[in-house]
C-alpha cells in the first residue's frame, strides 16, 4: 500500500475560447475536399476546469514573435510590461495580479528569482519551444510539483523533445536578420543513441544594436530621436539526454546556460536621451526529471534542480570614493520535488506533492543583509472524475524560514491555502461544459522587497489573494460548409487582494519603489474564439481575444479609493489570422491595449494613451520535402509610436527575415 501524503465586442464577450483542432498538414492541402471529419476530439483546453490557453505547433510558428514575451501577448487576460526594444525587460502580468503571482515553468520546473521575483521573458526565444500554455488558477493535473499549486497563474514552457522514431539524427537551424542590427542564429541537433535514449544540443546567438526612432514631446515641441543604450549580445546553450523507462516511464537530464550583456534603456524624461548603464547576466542551471506509472493505480514524479545566477549592474553616472557604481548579485537555488498519485477507484484519485527549495542571495554592497530562505511546500489533493463531471480540491501548506547575516530577518511563515475546481457537462452533447474554481494563495515578499539597500523593508506585509472564476467552453466540429472547427471560451472572475505589493521602476530598470496597496478588487471578463475555415484549397485560422477588467484600489482610507491600479487597461484584446495555400501562408496579427494610468492617482498627468499594433508575415516552404522555409515579417505596420510603460518608447515599423532548414 502506497502512502502519498480561470460593446462591439460585447456579443463576442458574452458568447466567447480556447479550442484546439488537429493541425492540417499543408503537404496534403490539395486533398482537403476528400477529408471527412467524423468525430469530435476534445482538447485539454475544453476539458480543463480552469482557464487554459495554448499556443503550439504551426500556430506558434506563424506569430510575429522573436521571444516568449512577444508570443504571450496573444493570450487573453495578459499584460506584458515591456521597457522598450530587444534589450528591455519584459515581464508577464495575468489578471492584474502582478508578475510575482505568475509562476513560469521551464520543462516542468519553475524559473526562480528570489531577488526580485521577476522572470524576464525576453531572454527566452522561440527557437526550441514546442508549446506555451497559460493557466489561471492552476493546472488540473495531480501529478505535478507542489510549486505548480502555489501561484495565482502559471506559464508553462515546453521545449522540443527528441523523437524516438526510426531516424537516427535530426538537425534544424534558423537564421534571422532585421531592423535595429538584429542577427539571430540558432541550431538544434538530435541524436538517437539507442531504442529508448536520445541526446540533444541546442545553441542560439543573438546580437542587436537596438537603435530605433521614436517621437518625444516635452509639451512645447515634438522631435524624433534615436533610442540609445538598448543593445544586446547574448548566447544560449542547452543540452541533455531524454530516455524512456519501459512503456510507462520517461526521464531527462539537461544543462542550460544563458549569458548576455545589454544596455539598460532608461526613461526618457527631462530631455535626457542618452544612457550609459550596463547589465551582465550569466544564468546556469542543471535539472532532471523522472516520471513513471508503476501500476494501474500508482504513478510518481521526481524533479531536482540546481541554479546559479550572476548579475552585474554598472552605472557610470553614480560615483563614490570607490569609483562608479558596480553592483554584483549572486543567487543560488537548490530544489527537490516529489509527487505521487494513487487511484483508489475508477472515479477517485488522491495525490501528495512535496517540494523543498533553498535560496541564497549575495552582493558586493555595503549594509547588505545576505539573506537565505528555506521553503517547504506540501500539497494534499483529491479528484473525482466521471464522464460528465469532475471535481478537484487541494490544500497547500507553505513553510518559510529566513536567515540574514546582518540586520533583522523578516520572520518565518506557515500558511495553509485551499483550492477547489469543477468541470461539468450539463447536456448529453460533449461540446458544452461549465467550469469554475476558487483559490486562496499566499505570496511572500521577495529579497528585494525586504532587504534591498535603501528601499527594502522587512516590515513589508505579505500578499494574500482570493480568486473566484466561473466560465464555459463550447467546442465543435462543423461537418458542412466551409467552417470546420469552432470554439468559444469565456470566463468571468473576481480577485480580492489584501496588502497588494506593487513594484514600480524609477529612473532605471534596476531600482524599484515598493508600494503596499491595502486592498485591491479585480473584476473581469476574458474571452476568445477560434475558428478554422477550409475554402477550396485555402485554410484560414482565426483567433479573437478580448479582456475587460476593472482593477481598483479599494482601500477606503486611501486617497486613490476606487481608482484603477497602475498600467491596467479596462479594455484589451488581440486578433490573429493565418491563411495557408499549398506551401505558402499569410499571417496577420492585431493587438490593442486601452488607456491606462502610470500611477495610483487616475488624473490627467498620469494618463497613458491606448495603442494598437498591426503585424504581417509571409511564409514560404521550398524543396522537394519542404525542408526549407523563408519568412518575411513587418511589425508595427503603420509605424505607431507608443509606450507600454510611460517614458519607455517602443520601436516603430520594423522588419525581420528568417531562413529555416530541417534535415
Amino acid at each position: 500500500m502506497h502512502f502519498f501524503i480561470g460593446t462591439s465586442i460585447f456579443w463576442t464577450a458574452t458568447l466567447l475560447p480556447n479550442f484546439s483542432w488537429a493541425q492540417t498538414d499543408t503537404t496534403k492541402i490539395n486533398q482537403l475536399k476528400d477529408v471527412q471529419i467524423n468525430q469530435l476530439r476534445l482538447s485539454k483546453q475544453h476539458l480543463s476546469p480552469t482557464p487554459l490557453q495554448v499556443l503550439s505547433g504551426l500556430e506558434l510558428q506563424r506569430l510575429n514573435s522573436l521571444s516568449i514575451a512577444d508570443a504571450v501577448r496573444y493570450f487573453s487576460g495578459v499584460q506584458v510590461k515591456d521597457y522598450g526594444g530587444i534589450a528591455g525587460l519584459k515581464t508577464i502580468n495575468v489578471r492584474s495580479m502582478g508578475s510575482n503571482h505568475t509562476a513560469v515553468f521551464y520543462d516542468g520546473v519553475q524559473l526562480g528569482n528570489a531577488q526580485n521575483g521577476q522572470v524576464d521573458l525576453g531572454k527566452y526565444t522561440l527557437d526550441n519551444i514546442d508549446e506555451l500554455s497559460l493557466t489561471s488558477g492552476q493546472r488540473a493535473e495531480l501529478l505535478q510539483p507542489a510549486k505548480a499549486f502555489a501561484s495565482a497563474s502559471s506559464l508553462f514552457i515546453k521545449t522540443k523533445v527528441p523523437s524516438f522514431n526510426n531516424k537516427l539524427q535530426n538537425f534544424s537551424a534558423d537564421v534571422k536578420g532585421g531592423s535595429f542590427g538584429l542577427a539571430n542564429v540558432s541550431a538544434l541537433y538530435e541524436q538517437k543513441l539507442r531504442k529508448n535514449l536520445a541526446l540533444f544540443v541546442n545553441a542560439a546567438f543573438l546580437n542587436a544594436n537596438g537603435k530605433y526612432k521614436y517621437r518625444y514631446t516635452n509639451g512645447y515641441y515634438d522631435t524624433t530621436v534615436v533610442r540609445t543604450n538598448a543593445d544586446i549580445y547574448s548566447y544560449r546553450l542547452e543540452g541533455g539526454v531524454h530516455g524512456r523507462a519501459g512503456q510507462e516511464g520517461q526521464w531527462y537530464v539537461k544543462v542550460y546556460q544563458y549569458q548576455s550583456e545589454r544596455g539598460i534603456p532608461g526613461a526618457i524624461v527631462s530631455n535626457k536621451f542618452d544612457f550609459s548603464q550596463r547589465q551582465w547576466d550569466d544564468n546556469i542551471f542543471v535539472q532532471t526529471h523522472y516520471e513513471h506509472k508503476l501500476s494501474n493505480r500508482y504513478s510518481l514524479s521526481l524533479y531536482a534542480k540546481y541554479a546559479n545566477d550572476y548579475t552585474r549592474y554598472n552605472d557610470p553616472t553614480i560615483k563614490s570614493d570607490k569609483g562608479a557604481l558596480n553592483n554584483i548579485y549572486k543567487q543560488q537555488e537548490m530544489y527537490f520535488s516529489f509527487a505521487n498519485v494513487y487511484r483508489v477507484a475508477d472515479p477517485l484519485y488522491f495525490s501528495f506533492s512535496s517540494d523543498y527549495s533553498f535560496q541564497t542571495l549575495d552582493a558586493n554592497l555595503e549594509y547588505f543583509a545576505y539573506p537565505s530562505r528555506n521553503t517547504g511546500l506540501f500539497v494534499l489533493a483529491g479528484k473525482y472524475v466521471q464522464k460528465r463531471f469532475e471535481f478537484q480540491a487541494n490544500v497547500l501548506a507553505t513553510l518559510i524560514t529566513e536567515k540574514v547575516k546582518t540586520f533583522s530577518a523578516a520572520g518565518n511563515r506557515v500558511e495553509y491555502t485551499p483550492t477547489t475546481m469543477f468541470s461539468w457537462q450539463p447536456f448529453q452533447t460533449p461540446n458544452f461544459r461549465l467550469k469554475g474554481f476558487y483559490k486562496s494563495i499566499f505570496r511572500m515578499p521577495t529579497f528585494n522587497d525586504l532587504y534591498y539597500t535603501f528601499i527594502g523593508n522587512t516590515n513589508l506585509r505579505p500578499e494574500y489573494t482570493k480568486q473566484y472564476d466561473l466560465g464555459f467552453n463550447y467546442n465543435t466540429h462543423v461537418l458542412a460548409g466551409t467552417l470546420k472547427n469552432f470554439s468559444i471560451q469565456t470566463d468571468v472572475y473576481y480577485n480580492q487582494v489584501k496588502d497588494k505589493i506593487v513594484a514600480v521602476p524609477t529612473l532605471n530598470l534596476f531600482r524599484w519603489t515598493m508600494l503596499n496597496l491595502d486592498a485591491v478588487s479585480i473584476k473581469g471578463l476574458e474571452t476568445n474564439i477560434k475558428a478554422l475555415w477550409l475554402i477550396d484549397r485555402f485554410e484560414l485560422i482565426t483567433n479573437l481575444n478580448y479582456t475587460f477588467e476593472k482593477a481598483l484600489d479599494v482601500t477606503k482610507t486611501g486617497f486613490t479609493y476606487r481608482n484603477q491600479i497602475p498600467y491596467i487597461p479596462v479594455h484589451s484584446g488581440s486578433f490573429t489570422s493565418s491563411l495557408a495555400y499549398t506551401h505558402y501562408s499569410l499571417n496577420y496579427s492585431f493587438i490593442y491595449t486601452g488607456e491606462r494610468y502610470s500611477q495610483k492617482a487616475n488624473i490627467p498627468v498620469n494618463y497613458v494613451k491606448p495603442y494598437y499594433t498591426h503585424d504581417v508575415s509571409i511564409n514560404a516552404n521550398f524543396g522537394k520535402l519542404k525542408n526549407y522555409k523563408v519568412t518575411a515579417e513587418i511589425n508595427n505596420l503603420f509605424n505607431q509610436y507608443y509606450d507600454v510603460v510611460l517614458n519607455y518608447p517602443m520601436p516603430g515599423r520594423n522588419f525581420r527575415f528568417t531562413i529555416s532548414t530541417k534535415i
